[in-house]
């Protein structure tokens, strides 16, 4: 449940998945937040600050919705405050991976998370996350999105479908430019992100304004899992 008097505002949801289990009843969904703004200061009194949407960890931990055993890809770790959220999510049996492109983050990185055991931090090349196939069950993406060459970021995507399993997915926390306070360069238009996605062969599932903040959380699962034939269950 959410905490009392912290209005979660949907900006967009893109499609409303069910989930139906093998006998084809529904199983339970965590409760959605109402997209009415009851407060126009949620909107007018934005935090421009590049972490502010760090406040609402529950919220964002909810929606990716990680369980023990997970594999996480931290794409763009940074200082790895993400990566040891999703390690004490996944629990020992999960791997969360946390992937930077200069030597001298991974190993502050490596420092830092030295207590976590199944966390590997690693050199990732600029133009792919550099796991292998179906390694990852998801991918996080904060606020890196838009440090990747624009032109080849549909490639990526492609990449990207190569290193998550089938049915894994995409969750990318950018600054939407038109609302900005600040850094609207160091953000990516939700139309442009959809748009290269898409092409890239993904599909939005969730897209929800980060309240007080001028961020977004976008999740992407691959096209192709909407057309996979469904695995038989004698």
């Amino acid at each position: 449940m959410l905490k009392k008097g912290i209005l979660r505002i949907s900006l967009a949801v893109i499609f409303a998945i069910i989930a139906v289990g093998v006998s084809g009843e529904e199983v339970q969904v965590s409760p959605l937040p109402s997209s009415r703004v009851r407060d126009p200061s949620v909107l007018v009194q934005r935090d421009g600050s590049g972490y502010a949407y760090r406040t609402h960890l529950d919220f964002i931990l909810q929606r990716l919705d990680i369980q023990p055993g997970d594999r996480i890809l931290d794409l763009g770790a940074g200082d790895g405050w993400w990566t040891a959220h999703f390690a004490e999510k996944v629990g020992p049996e999960g791997t969360v991976y946390a992937a930077e492109v200069t030597q001298e983050l991974v190993d502050r990185l490596k420092q830092r998370l030295h207590d976590h055991p199944h966390v590997q931090s690693y050199l990732c090349p600029r133009d792919r996350p550099g796991l292998p196939d179906h390694s990852v069950d998801l991918v996080f993406i904060s606020q890196v999105y838009h440090h990747l060459d624009g032109q080849t970021r549909i490639n990526y995507w492609r990449e990207l479908a190569k290193t998550v399993t089938p049915l894994g997915r995409v969750a990318v926390i950018e600054t939407y430019p038109p609302i900005a306070l600040r850094g609207k360069d160091h953000g990516t238009p939700l139309s442009t992100l959809v748009r290269e996605a898409e092409e890239g062969g993904w599909i939005p599932v969730e897209v929800w304004f980060i309240p007080r903040t001028q961020h977004y959380l976008a999740i992407f699962i691959q096209q192709k899992a909407f057309f996979a034939e469904p695995a038989s269950h004698q």
